[in-house]
């Protein structure tokens, strides 16, 4: 088992910025993808950004130009430096992390952003 501990989330004005991070452990082998997910109350969640071992990203259009996703391998630690937030990218943030065919999820970092 992989477990996931998130942090970094919170409440900001519109505007304002927000890093979030996700730091892995237990039993790691090889960790492929890593990403952030979202979810907003009433709605289903959705990508947020990935980024695979070798460094390939990949953004929700929403967040393109706004949103950095970076990890550090070595340290097993995903980020998302969240920057010009909305009051839309309200939601719970959740990391994802794939390790060959299995998938975990971290418990979630509440981001608040008011208007």
């Amino acid at each position: 088992q992989v477990q996931l501990v998130e942090s970094g989330g919170g409440l900001v004005q519109a505007g304002g910025s927000l890093r979030l991070s996700c730091t892995a452990s237990g039993s790691i082998l090889s960790i492929n993808s890593m990403g952030w997910y979202r979810q907003a109350p009433g709605k289903q969640r959705e990508l947020v950004a990935t980024i695979t071992r070798a460094g390939y990203t990949n953004y929700a259009d929403s967040v393109k130009g706004r949103f950095t996703i970076s990890r550090d391998n070595a340290k097993y630690t995903v980020y998302l430096q969240m920057n010009s937030l909305k009051p839309e990218d309200t939601g719970a943030y959740y990391c994802k992390v794939v390790q060959w065919t299995d998938t975990f999820w971290g418990q979630g970092t509440q981001v608040t952003v008011s208007s």
